[in-house]
């Protein structure tokens, strides 16, 4: 599949924040929009220091049916800089996309959107080079400030920013489980990033379909099982 190279790869740290800065202003946020048949899921992991692993699955909107999978393992040079991991991720999400031959009609990632230092985590940048709406679901926080979420399946609240505007939602979808924190990423926003994360999370299960499914066949590739 094709994407739009809006930078280089091969930079230093400092580099790669100017660019956060600069290309984070090309970020949309509007509702989500048009049909939604093929729902994409990726998940981003590394096998050494010096090699990542990405997966993305195709699953069928709404019936979560998983269509197909590929895959891309690629070297690593970037460093492990909190903030910056798009740029140790990105080239082998981007060098699997490459290899689909399906165009999905969102794509769910499994990091954050624009609850990020700088509005622009993998789901936004990623979102940029695509050009296709997406949405990032983090099972931790890493950046804004929320209140408590209620301990019942299904109940979320609002996550902000440091001017205290919203920049996605903190969702309990599984009671007595921990909370992930959804999103928008490009061409959503935070209602859209909401309900359609919700409609994809199977009851009992704390992850939504398109990225726990990613979840489980990295794991399995890594035993080389898949």
């Amino acid at each position: 599949m094709e994407y739009e190279k809006i930078h280089e790869w091969t930079i230093d740290p400092a580099k790669a924040i100017e660019i956060q800065k600069r290309i984070k202003e090309r970020i949309v946020l509007r509702p989500f929009e048009g049909d939604l048949r093929i729902v994409a899921g990726v998940d981003l992991s590394f096998l050494a220091k010096d090699r990542g692993l990405a997966v993305i699955v195709l699953l069928e909107y709404p019936s979560m049916k998983l269509l197909s999978y590929t895959y891309e393992i690629v070297k690593i040079d970037f460093p492990y800089i909190p903030g910056l991991l798009v740029f140790r991720e990105g080239p082998a999400f981007l060098a699997a996309w490459e290899k689909l031959q399906v165009r999905p009609d969102l794509v769910v990632f499994d990091g954050q959107g624009i609850a990020h230092p700088r509005g622009i985590g993998i789901a936004s940048h990623m979102g940029l080079f695509i050009g296709i709406p997406t949405i990032g679901v983090a099972k931790s926080r890493l950046y804004g400030f929320h209140d408590p979420v209620p301990d019942e399946s299904g109940s979320y609240v609002e996550l902000k920013g440091k001017n205290g505007e919203l920049i996605g939602y903190v969702v309990r979808t599984k009671a007595g489980g921990k909370p992930i924190y959804v999103s928008p990423g490009h061409l959503t926003d935070p209602a859209s990033a909401l309900k359609l994360v919700m409609d994809m999370t199977v009851p009992g299960k704390r992850i939504p379909e398109p990225t726990r499914m990613a979840h489980i066949l990295t794991q399995r590739l890594k035993k080389g099982r898949a």
